[in-house]
């Protein structure tokens, strides 16, 4: 080891409080990208491989009904590699013991083995048997949200038959990792289930046999699926089939592309405001180290060392601090990946979970921390390597004094002396200053766009479910039936009101753009499920056009008065060209609604519904369930209040862990910054402070010279603070801007508030531990020193 090394460690252990502080902030960087990268990993890996174990379709379609022969060409359009034809049907599920009614996704299996595609993840019990029509395996999260065994029985209202199934066995499969009902915000477990019947069953009890409403596609490597979706769609025209779609399109799978894509653009945004502050940091502490060892540095030019040798020297010294705290980053971001993926795993169901990082996220974030470390060491190292022997042997020139004057004077002549040399101190300095004020500010930024999340997710519940929604239960009919059924409903126990409406499925076109999703037919005065633009207006509908959200407007590039060809994708199939009536503001997915009585009319049919919005007497839902459990036209029951506090459950879990992280962070960066200062300020001004001491001033006294000038600069970093935080929370909310949702951008003063008060209060702890270092000073030994 030679003597630059030597000199390296010693400095390293003297100046260990600031060398933690550096690699704390880049620990945390480097934690948080870890994080991302492996829980990304994890999942992509995971996805894949279940996906390609169990054999996960490529192409999905729906038909009313398929003669089974229709199989065989099917399976003859070039590029299909294998063919899966099923039924599949929404139903009525009656629990024992659970008052609601449940929805269950019906879909038929092999009596003898696994289907050929989307095959099941047997988790306990056995296959359904040749023969048993009263057997069913059900999937995993359902049993487990109602505490269901293998023996236990359900109750399944298939076609208007009440039957009683007994569950054999439990399962998972790739077509429902994220198992969501239609319509639906988030998964409910307990309200909707899959159940896997044998398919001679389901052809009984669906009146299909020999035929299929449901088929799956796998395709060749390398092959286009869009040529394969159109030839299928021929194909399946003539039996009700209401459009294929690719994999990537397929709910379950889409929702967790889209979470991948957003770990993927958080990975790129977080850690760089931790890595920011770190250099600036790093920076700051060799600055003040090259101008302590100024002569010592030119002793060593004297002696013969090059500028490289010195510049390497404290690049050196960056590079220790960054390493160190890479290491702590490593360990800090494999654990929160094992949260974070184990928190993922239990929105997203796999029945295996890979959570072994390979080297590359590690290497990334080592790579990415250890150049911002050099980037932030530049300045200082240069100002090392540009100074000449014998002027880097003179003691540095003092700065320039002169009296304040102006409105500052003024200001400084109200002030007691302490005072004013603390401000003198901080405009002295104005760089160092204005780096400390942003170094805090960030902290403050970064409590802000956490918590700000909880103003977001609380805005949106608000339309949505309190806004928006303002019946009680939904109730979806099994086929469309004439409007006159309404009044059926509003004669049942309890219903205080009803208002029908329709959907259909159709692709939306404009001239080379185009969107597959849904028409909603309300009625134009209702008031149980509205038309609510975000901003707070009510949408009355008119008689004629479509009223667009305005993300699918702007996916369309069409505005009021344009029109859009409508390519209706079930019935008699029209062709329509309708025009755009309004858009509005909607934070989620990409609604399309037009007047109930023009969507029958352009339909040429009379008026029909498929869902009916109730509002129901509370206390006689009881009697109301019993009721819809037992009616054989209904496919799904959906209840306002089970949907709010499942959004609720399952974002607030998420957002407990996602806001504890960063406040952690923030935390540990507010305290970094604070102490780094003090430490300097205690460095710089340590034989002040001992020389007062001796003339008599107590610890508090002196204490508040040195905390003082960092309390102010911590004061001032607040509106800073908030300013960022506004900035970063705003670039984050751009990020999440997709089809799915749009998180509003709302900041609520008391998020201001509370993340002042954190910040504060990590600074103060910062500052109390320097401040201790003031009870241990040796006075006669500071007083020696050339500091």
């Amino acid at each position: 080891m030679n003597a630059l090394d030597r000199k390296l460690l010693r400095d390293l252990w003297r100046l260990r409080g600031q060398v933690l502080a550096v690699a704390f902030i880049v620990a945390s960087g480097t934690g948080v990208l870890v994080m991302a990268l492996t829980s990304l990993e994890a999942l992509s890996e995971t996805a894949s491989a279940y996906y390609e174990r169990y054999r996960f379709a490529e192409v999905f379609a729906n038909a009313k009904r398929a003669p089974a022969p229709l199989a065989r060409r099917i399976a003859a359009i070039p590029g299909v590699q294998a063919i899966e034809t099923r039924i599949s049907e929404l139903a009525i599920v009656d629990v024992p013991g659970f008052e609601e009614p449940a929805m269950g996704q019906l879909v038929s299996v092999p009596e003898r083995g696994q289907p050929t595609l989307n095959r099941l993840a047997l988790r306990s019990g056995r296959w359904v048997a040749p023969g048993r029509d009263d057997e069913a395996m059900v999937s995993e999260p359902f049993a487990e949200a109602h505490g269901l065994t293998l023996g236990d029985s359900i109750s399944i209202i298939m076609r208007g038959d009440k039957r009683d199934l007994r569950i054999v066995g439990t399962a998972l499969s790739p077509e429902f990792v994220y198992a969501i009902a239609p319509g639906a915000l988030m998964p409910d477990d307990k309200r909707y289930g899959i159940f896997w019947i044998g398919q001679t069953t389901m052809e009984a009890a669906f009146d299909l046999d020999g035929a299929f409403n449901d088929v799956t596609l796998s395709l060749l490597r390398g092959v286009d699926p869009n040529g394969v979706i159109d030839r299928l769609d021929q194909l399946l025209d003539r039996y009700g089939g209401i459009g294929a779609i690719a994999r990537k399109n397929q709910v379950s799978n889409w929702f967790l592309a889209n979470e991948l894509e957003s770990l993927r653009r958080n990975a790129a945004i977080l850690p760089s405001v931790f890595l920011a502050v770190a250099a600036f940091l790093t920076n700051t502490v060799l600055a003040r180290l090259i101008a302590i060892e100024r002569g010592e540095i030119g002793v060593l030019k004297a002696f013969g060392y090059s500028n490289v040798q010195i510049g390497w020297h404290y690049a050196k010294m960056a590079l220790a601090m960054a390493a160190l705290g890479v290491a702590i980053g490593w360990a800090l971001g494999a654990w929160l990946g094992v949260i974070n993926t184990e928190m993922y795993a239990s929105l997203y169901r796999f029945p295996l979970l890979y959570f072994r990082p390979g080297p590359a996220p590690f290497l990334i974030a080592a790579g990415v921390s250890l150049s911002v470390a050099l980037l932030g060491a530049l300045f200082a190292v240069r100002a090392a390597v540009a100074l000449a022997p014998a002027e880097a042997m003179r003691p540095p020139s003092p700065p320039g004094f002169k009296k304040a004057e102006g409105p500052f004077g003024r200001l400084l002549a109200w002030l007691d002396q302490p005072t004013r040399i603390i401000l003198r101190q901080v405009v002295r300095w104005p760089l160092r200053s204005g780096l400390t004020v942003t170094g805090i500010g960030m902290s403050v930024a970064v409590l802000i766009m956490a918590m700000q999340w909880v103003d977001s997710i609380d805005e949106m519940a608000r339309v949505e479910f309190y806004e928006r929604q303002q019946q009680d239960v939904t109730v979806a009919l099994a086929d469309p039936q004439r409007q006159d059924v309404t009044r059926e409903f509003t004669g049942l126990p309890g219903v205080l009101a009803g208002e029908s409406a329709r959907y259909l499925s159709a692709v939306f076109k404009s001239g080379t753009r185009e969107h597959r999703g849904s028409v909603e037919g309300v009625e134009p005065d209702a008031r149980l499920n509205l038309v609510f633009d975000a901003g707070g207006r009510r949408i009355r509908v008119p008689p004629e056009g479509l009223v667009l959200s305005s993300k699918l407007a702007e996916k369309l590039a069409v505005e009021t008065g344009d029109k859009v060809r409508l390519e209706v994708l079930e019935g008699r199939r029209p062709v329509l060209e309708v025009p755009v009536a309004e858009v509005f503001e909607t934070y989620l997915g990409t609604p399309a609604y037009m007047d109930l009585s023009a969507l029958n009319r352009l339909m040429r049919e009379p008026r029909q519904v498929e869902q009916i919005n109730l509002l129901v007497d509370e206390e006689r839902q009881g009697e109301l369930f019993a009721e819809l459990k037992a009616m054989p036209s209904l496919s799904a029951v959906m209840l306002r209040q089970a949907a709010r506090d499942k959004f609720y459950d399952t974002i607030g879990e998420t957002m407990m862990v996602f806001v504890s992280f960063f406040i952690g962070f923030a935390c540990v960066l507010a305290f970094g910054v604070v102490y780094n200062a003090a430490r300097i300020a205690l460095s710089e001004r340590g034989r002040e402070l001992a020389t007062l001491r001796v003339l008599g001033f107590t610890r508090w006294e002196i204490s508040y010279f040195l905390l003082g000038e960092v309390g102010l600069l911590a004061l001032i970093a607040l509106p800073v603070g908030c300013l960022l935080g506004y900035g970063l929370a705003w670039e984050v909310i751009k990020t999440l801007d997709s089809e799915l949702f749009r998180v509003p951008f709302i900041i609520e003063p008391s998020t201001f508030g509370k993340a002042a008060v954190i910040a504060l209060v990590a600074a103060l702890v910062s500052g109390l531990v320097v401040r201790r270092r003031l009870d241990r000073l040796d006075l006669i030994a500071v007083l020696k020193t050339r500091e």
